[in-house]
């Protein structure tokens, strides 16, 4: 088994690897950006026997990698819009994801499309073929209906079973199939992060790179201002939305993508992600999805964002009224602003096809990831998504490395490597702690709850995170600040009104260190 030490991720850690680099001053790989692609790049590369140092300005999952919807899935957005290679690519990925990299953070989630009255027949037709075709595609991927069941056409009644505050006047059943759903992203990405630095990898967090070329960066501690030049045989940027500002001669066309967070009660105990046509458009859903902590994400919108990036996008009024308006459609009780939690929003780095501004909304923009190498040979990886985040740096990284000179004899291996935590079914079942850390955590659970009982008490009235999580992400999953476990290792920061309850307890988790 994993030893938790192995793959920590701490202060002290972070200080001694940053000491390391500026002895040696030459590495096989320097890869930038310390999000899910990054991530996954990190852990590839030092899978293969390589040298490795992740920079990250920020924090892990800083990014567009915390502000998914949380599903690890087959690609049904891309078979309504008739991608279906994209679509394929995603079912294997999901597959990969749920049977070997993270079974601990990765489950099955039933998916529900009920016929609403106002549904035109087009749109049930659609959405029933795009499930028909997700069977195929989870055939054709290798998933077995052990892990993900074939879809079906089922009652009203059931439908209801599933989404009790739906409207039943009019309902003419509706079809269910099931895709993957993620704990949590941010989790994953540290994750992906750890298991790179249980094989080796120097994983830095709050180091910037500048001066960035193919053959190395100039990296700046953004904790002390200490500035150290690295060369690097290869140099990745996986900077994801800011991708461009690494790499020059790169043109990204942001979308934006927005969710909001709601009560469970506002959805009466909602237990499927529940799929809603947006009226008047063929090919375009909202989803309510069930989330940990008894919250639901409604999301999401696809809107061209231009302008300047910012570290933390919002959502606008425009989008917040486009969601509430559009899942009311389908429940029995509108719900309105005063029902929200909080939003949340992140910006797809969306490669700039060079059609006109207006000419085409980002919508039909592919989604396909694409790997530009500059004529200094850095190499840079944009667009995709999470669930093909492994393809992603698997590609990435072998671009880089076929116009390196480094001698790599391992081939990709990222496909059969267990991320930290992770084991079978079984195993995940016999581990002794309660089911909130084995989904978090796996088998590290026990690890993360070993201590006094008083370690298992809520931070705060009204919230379910516990002080032994707090523990654990400042000593083993490198929060550095109060932002980092509010927002990332945790997410009680989406909602504002529990981040000042939790705020408190996080201080005194850092006093204690």
């Amino acid at each position: 088994m994993i030893s938790v030490g192995n793959a920590s991720l701490n202060a002290a850690r972070r200080t001694r690897e940053l000491e390391w680099l500026d002895t040696v001053g030459k590495i096989d790989v320097l890869v930038i950006g310390g999000g899910v692609t990054g991530a996954g790049v990190a852990l590839d590369a030092a899978a293969r026997g390589l040298t490795v140092a992740l920079v990250e300005k920020h924090d892990l999952a800083f990014g567009t990698s915390r502000w998914s919807s949380k599903l690890v899935h087959g690609g049904l957005r891309y078979l309504i819009s008739g991608h279906v290679g994209i679509a394929y690519e995603s079912a294997v990925e999901r597959g990969i994801l749920m049977k070997t990299t993270a079974p601990h953070l990765v489950h099955p989630v039933p998916q529900i499309a009920p016929w609403l009255p106002q549904a035109r027949y087009a749109q049930a037709a659609l959405l029933r073929g795009a499930f028909l075709g997700g069977d195929v595609l989870r055939t054709f991927a290798r998933t077995s209906d052990d892990y993900l069941p074939h879809s079906r056409r089922v009652s009203s009644a059931e439908i209801l079973r599933y989404a009790p505050t739906l409207r039943p006047e009019g309902m003419r059943g509706g079809f269910l199939t099931w895709d993957g759903q993620l704990y949590d992203d941010a989790r994953l990405v540290v994750a992906i992060a750890r298991t790179a630095a249980l094989y080796g990898a120097r994983v830095l967090t709050r180091v910037a790179a500048t001066e960035v070329t193919g053959r190395g960066a100039v990296l700046v501690d953004q904790l002390t201002g200490q500035r150290l030049q690295v060369d690097a045989s290869v140099v990745i940027n996986a900077a994801g939305i800011w991708a461009d500002q690494v790499a020059s001669g790169i043109k990204l066309r942001p979308s934006r993508g927005t969710h909001l967070v709601l009560p469970q009660s506002a959805f009466g105990g909602l237990s499927a992600v529940l799929t809603v046509p947006v009226p008047g458009e063929l090919r375009r859903v909202v989803m309510a999805i069930p989330a940990p902590d008894d919250r639901v994400y409604v999301g999401l919108t696809d809107e061209e964002a231009p302008g300047p990036v910012s570290d933390v996008p919002h959502a606008t009024d425009a989008e917040i009224d486009y969601l509430l308006s559009t899942i009311s459609t389908a429940v029995q009780v509108p719900l309105t602003r005063s029902d929200l939690l909080g939003t949340y929003a992140g910006l797809r780095p969306l490669l700039d096809t060079g059609h006109r501004k207006g000419e085409h909304k980002t919508t039909d923009i592919s989604r396909r990831h694409a790997v530009i190498t500059s004529p200094d040979g850095l190499v840079t990886i944009v667009g995709g998504k999470l669930t093909t985040y492994r393809r992603m740096a698997q590609d990435a990284l072998d671009t880089a490395l076929q116009q390196s000179a480094l001698e790599v004899r391992r081939p990709c291996l990222t496909h059969r490597i267990p991320l930290v935590g992770a084991a079978d079914r079984g195993q995940l079942a016999a581990v002794r702690a309660p089911s909130r850390f084995v989904q978090r955590y796996g088998v590290e659970a026990p690890d993360v709850i070993a201590g006094p009982p008083s370690l298992l008490e809520p931070i705060a009235p009204g919230l379910r995170t516990t002080y032994a999580e707090l523990r654990f992400a400042v000593r083993h999953e490198g929060a550095l600040t109060e932002d980092d476990v509010l927002d990332r290792r945790t997410r009680i920061g989406l909602s504002a009104a529990d981040r000042s309850l939790a705020l408190p307890a996080v201080r005194e988790a850092f006093a204690g260190v």
